[in-house]
């Protein structure tokens, strides 16, 4: 029985390898965007250090998102990989140190400028693979827990570290297509809809033509009659989780329910809550306690039933408003992706405008992500999360050789998506913006 190798010798020798050689796959996207022409067309920033020009400094900041680095200190690796440098196009790679300095620098002046070219893209892709009629926007607010002196980093509702200072970030993604449009980085003291009218108005700004039908999913913390009424106002349907106020606990008896196979039991009941302009229709879901002990969509028990109530200007039965509202549940994914897959819980300096910079690149960076995928990719690999993609992608070791006077990037012979790699490079190749 082998039991590993003997006598086995350490040799440094072997030059031009990486370990993140799938990056070119990205690498080609962005040339294909012609992102490093948009940065220099938009950021107009001056740059003190002439070194890296601010498209290589965004580059050098976005790659290690893509590629599972962390935090900014961890890209000190990536400064000896020639071949990385080579595939991502970037002459050598900046100090943690000096990629901080950037996002000091240039914060204040560059982030506006950053979210114009943010959502010039992002109307851009809106019509990839085709126009869309109908979109769905889930909102959502999520505690990133901060760890030293940051600015703006205050202590509010942090259920994960109580009483620990934190920033209070606000989200919008689009259901269908799964890309961020809007979002805003809070003090750890916001209320959740705070700022919640303000991002509605930006989200509709960017709505194309063809979009005829709206809908918008929020939990409680949304639960405002002015959200209603701007909701209203322009026309679209929502789906809001109600707070359940005595008055509203005080008829949910009286009720009539219709009962289902699962247990569940549905209801409906108009109601003008204190300070609204009329009567909104009001959803009841309930089951006995029971069947659903560790359910995180419970809000509250009444007697012997544990009750979901929802405001909704839909035009459903209650039971399908519940299974519509549950489909916002991918938000909550999503998020969780960018805490553990992406930096959002990763805090970079202590300058607030600076690590608003660096909230939006990183939002910035998973559109870009899930572009490419949904632009490049076969469908059946579209769903990855970025870790498989870096996994079966990115995260891969390669050599850099040159044969016949080119260059060439040797992979593994026994790499298994050799066929979907091939496919996705000429899809790359294809692509027109």
């Amino acid at each position: 029985m082998p039991y590993g190798p003997k006598n086995l010798k350490i040799s440094f020798a072997a030059k031009n390898l990486t370990r993140f050689a799938g990056i070119y796959l990205m690498s080609l996207f962005i040339k294909r965007l012609r992102l490093r022409q948009l940065f220099r067309k938009h950021l107009m920033v001056m740059e003190r250090n002439s070194k890296y020009s601010i498209a290589e400094s965004m580059l050098a900041l976005m790659y290690p998102m893509m590629i599972g680095m962390g935090r900014i200190a961890a890209t000190y690796l990536l400064k000896r990989n020639s071949v990385f440098h080579y595939l991502t196009g970037l002459p050598t790679y900046p100090n943690p140190t000096t990629l901080r300095r950037f996002l000091l620098r240039t914060s204040e002046t560059a982030l506006e400028h950053f979210r114009m070219l943010h959502d010039h893209l992002l109307q851009q892709m809106v019509f990839r693979p085709h126009a869309p009629s109908r979109v769905i926007f889930d909102l959502d607010s999520t505690v990133l827990t901060v760890y030293g002196k940051q600015e703006l980093a205050r202590i509010g509702y942090n259920p994960a570290k109580p009483g620990r200072p934190s920033y209070h970030p606000l989200l919008c993604f689009e259901s269908i297509t799964k890309d961020f449009w809007h979002g805003e980085l809070r003090s750890g003291d916001t209320h959740t809809a705070t700022g919640t009218l303000e991002l509605v108005k930006a989200v509709f700004e960017k709505l194309p033509a063809s979009v005829k039908t709206v809908v918008f999913r929020a939990d409680k913390g949304f639960f405002d009659h002015k959200i209603v009424d701007l909701l209203e106002d322009r026309k679209s349907f929502y789906i809001i989780v109600a707070r359940a106020t005595r008055p509203i606990k005080e008829r949910l008896s009286s009720l009539s329910y219709e009962s289902f196979r699962s247990g569940l039991q549905a209801s409906a009941f108009q109601y003008q809550p204190h300070g609204w302009k009329e009567p909104h229709r009001f959803v009841v879901i309930r089951r006995p306690i029971p069947d659903e002990p560790n359910n995180q969509l419970t809000l509250f028990t009444l007697g012997s039933y544990s009750y979901q109530i929802f405001v909704t200007n839909l035009h459903l039965k209650p039971y399908n408003v519940w299974k519509f509202y549950n489909g916002r549940a991918a938000v909550e994914l999503i998020i969780k992706e960018l805490k553990a897959d992406y930096p959002l819980a990763k805090i970079p300096t202590h300058q607030f405008a600076a690590n608003a910079f660096y909230f939006h690149l990183l939002l910035f960076s998973y559109n870009l992500i899930n572009w490419f995928k949904r632009l490049c990719l076969p469908a059946e690999f579209q769903a990855m999360t970025l870790n498989t993609l870096r996994t079966e992608f990115f995260n891969i070791p390669g050599e850099l050789v040159h044969t016949a006077n080119r260059p060439v990037l040797k992979l593994p012979t026994n790499f298994y998506y050799k066929d979907v790699l091939n496919h996705t490079v000429k899809k790359i190749s294809k692509l027109k913006f």
